[in-house]
């Protein structure tokens, strides 16, 4: 019990004594010393039995609900203020009906949940505190370097508000532990608003146009989102009598299909599904440790996280049949619009969208193969995307921009960056790394229970192979020799990417140890059965991650002794390395490009198609709940 509240309650502790400190060294030790800690405390936890239960004999429930109440209300007030402020009576009018039905629920019914249950840790709970400590702690930790460049170089004009944004940084850290723990969906609705709080104001950091237009955007979706939780909460409650989590799991098909539809809505806005995708896009006008945090470790994990909790519910039913459709289009969308994208940011944005469709696709089919899955690719996405925005943060300081083309020879320029960059490329999609055995283990799991759903996950796939290699490929292109950048890291920087790097190699190694450990006990308690990848291919697996291995250690001392030679042109090589003759005698430039086939695949008619589709299928998935 003390390590549970301790990892909810020492970061909100940690962000209110950050908004104190200005000066960088005492930040640095605060920040150091507290992502210590939560690591050591989401490691620790893990280790001990599941589930476990949180009791609170000497406060009274009752009173605790009015406080969640009453924190409530302020979120909701504040949310009201930033409507009224900026003009968008849409945020107003959602925070408020939010506000009215939360307020009724407390004080029609709140006398009468005084024997919840309300945190419980469980397999999956540990497994995300776990991605949230360690993954969560090392963008914390990347910060400390990347936030003192940020304003000292590379964004002069940026006001320099470091205490306010790593106090939000620890104030999501323990929303995202809380929400993770929550069994009463008070809690858990509580969590879930305070990481829409913190989401608005790290996107609009810069307090640029830009900023606080994609500020509100996201505040919108998730507003939405949350009212639909609320709702959830109040029907949950009406037919069941109980807001338990677990009950909820535990209830009838029948009376737990509306509720689960309406948070599987509020999870499907949360991971940034179509048609909220653009709010998640948006997010990236903010500093690269908020792109990792959001894509990454946290904000996205709560949808899919949740999405999965109630995947036992949906299960063989026409609601879960449109959840995983919603996924499966998503997938495919988000991945053909990544091939037009040069931009690193943007990628990496649209395929997180991509891989989350594919979380949710697993939820949406309910089955005990692919939560097995849909688990696997939350533990692989989330260290490896992590590690590449991180990367694409330090390149765009160093180079002075994002653009995939101008990373060409970066195994030269930034070799030890480079190395990280491959390393996280290959988590994603190269076997037989995790996300490549993840997306095996959903195909299995979908072609056992819905067939046809698997044209998704295979066209969705063949787009993420070409967006990859082409990146990677780019990153291995040398042209002419280029100079080295002379410190690629910061400490804190440092330390974060490596150990990413390490986590990403270390997952994908130690997976079946994992899933042994974790996933598996989890599966079974749930459904009583659960899915392997058998013994000889896990030893097949392991020989070639080992192989794989030798790959990157080849380019660690890539950029020293190495004599870069003219290439063959097809033609007479000119003075310049870059420049040949070719025919008629025409001095020509050499000009290497990927393909970004913007004819064939247009990111705002996928974009377009993808949002009318996926808002019809939501409208459609509520009224079947309803029917049903």
């Amino acid at each position: 019990m003390t390590l549970v509240l301790a990892l909810i309650l020492v970061p909100f502790l940690v962000g209110g004594g950050l908004l104190a400190i200005r000066g960088d060294l005492l930040r640095r030790w605060v920040v150091s010393l507290a992502v210590i800690a939560a690591g050591v405390g989401s490691v620790a936890l893990v280790m001990l039995p599941a589930p476990i239960q949180v009791d609170f004999p000497l406060l009274n429930q009752h009173g605790v609900g009015y406080t969640i109440l009453c924190l409530e209300i302020l979120l909701g007030l504040y949310f009201v203020h930033v409507g009224v402020r900026d003009r968008r009576p849409l945020i107003v009018l959602l925070a408020l009906v939010q506000g009215v039905l939360m307020v009724w629920f407390e004080t029609a019914h709140g006398a009468a949940l005084g024997n919840m249950q309300p945190l419980v840790v469980d397999q999956l709970s540990g497994i995300m505190a776990l991605i949230n400590g360690l993954v969560g702690g090392g963008i914390c930790l990347y910060a400390l370097g990347y936030m003192r460049e940020y304003h000292g170089k590379a964004h002069r004009e940026v006001r320099d508000r470091q205490p306010l944004f790593f106090a939000l940084l620890f104030i999501f850290m323990g929303a995202m532990f809380g929400l993770v723990f929550a069994n009463s969906l008070l809690w858990l609705f509580l969590f879930w608003e305070i990481t829409t709080w913190c989401s608005f104001l790290l996107i609009g950091y810069t307090q640029t146009a830009e900023a606080r237009r994609n500020a509100l955007l996201a505040l919108v979706m998730n507003l939405a989102g949350g009212l639909a939780f609320a709702a959830a909460i109040v029907v949950l409650y009406q037919r069941t009598g109980s807001i338990e989590l677990q009950a909820l799991t535990g209830e009838k098909q029948a009376l737990a299909l509306l509720p689960a539809a309406l948070l599987c809505f509020a999870g499907i806005t949360k991971s940034a599904q179509l048609p909220f995708s653009s709010w998640l896009l948006g997010a990236m006008v903010a500093p690269t440790p908020v792109s990792a945090l959001l894509h990454s470790s946290t904000m996205v994990k709560a949808g899919v996280y949740l999405v999965l909790r109630m995947a036992p519910v949906v299960e063989g039913t026409k609601t879960g049949l449109l959840v995983a459709l919603v996924g499966g289009l998503t997938f495919v969308v988000a991945s053909f619009a990544a091939i037009t994208a040069s931009d690193a940011k943007r990628v990496l944005a649209w395929s997180t969208v991509a891989n989350l469709g594919l979380i949710v696709l697993c939820g949406g089919i309910g089955t005990h193969e692919a939560v097995w899955a849909g688990i696997l690719l939350i533990i692989f996405h989330a260290v490896a995307k992590c590690l590449l925005f991180l990367c694409v943060g330090v390149v765009e300081h160093k180079l002075h921009g994002r653009d995939i083309e101008s990373m060409a020879g970066l195994v030269v320029t930034m070799p030890r960056v480079s190395v990280m960059m491959q390393i996280g490329m290959a988590g994603m999609f190269l076997a037989p790394f995790g996300m490549l055995i993840s997306k095996w283990a959903v195909l299995k799991a979908v072609v056992d229970a819905s067939p046809m759903l698997s044209a998704f996950v295979v066209f969705g796939s063949a787009a993420t192979l070409f967006f990859w290699v082409k990146w990677m490929g780019k990153l291995l292109e040398i042209v002419n020799p280029r100079p080295r950048v002379t410190k690629e890291l910061d400490l804190g920087e440092s330390i974060a990417l490596h150990g990413l790097s390490v986590a990403t190699f270390l997952a994908c190694l130690l997976f079946p140890l994992i899933s042994r450990a974790f996933i598996e006990p989890y599966v079974i308690g749930v459904y009583g059965q659960v899915a392997d990848l058998g013994q000889g291919n896990i030893t097949i697996m392991i020989i070639m991650m080992s192989l794989v291995m030798l790959f990157p250690l080849t380019f660690l001392n890539y950029g020293r002794g190495v004599r870069v030679t003219d290439a063959y042109l097809s033609g007479a090589n000119a003075a310049s390395s870059v420049r040949f003759v070719g025919m008629a005698s025409q001095d020509q430039e050499v000009a290497i490009g990927n393909y970004y086939l913007r004819n064939f695949f247009s990111e705002a008619a996928l974009s377009r198609w993808g949002v009318i589709a996926s808002a019809a299928l939501l409208v459609i998935l509520i009224l079947v709940a309803l029917v049903l």
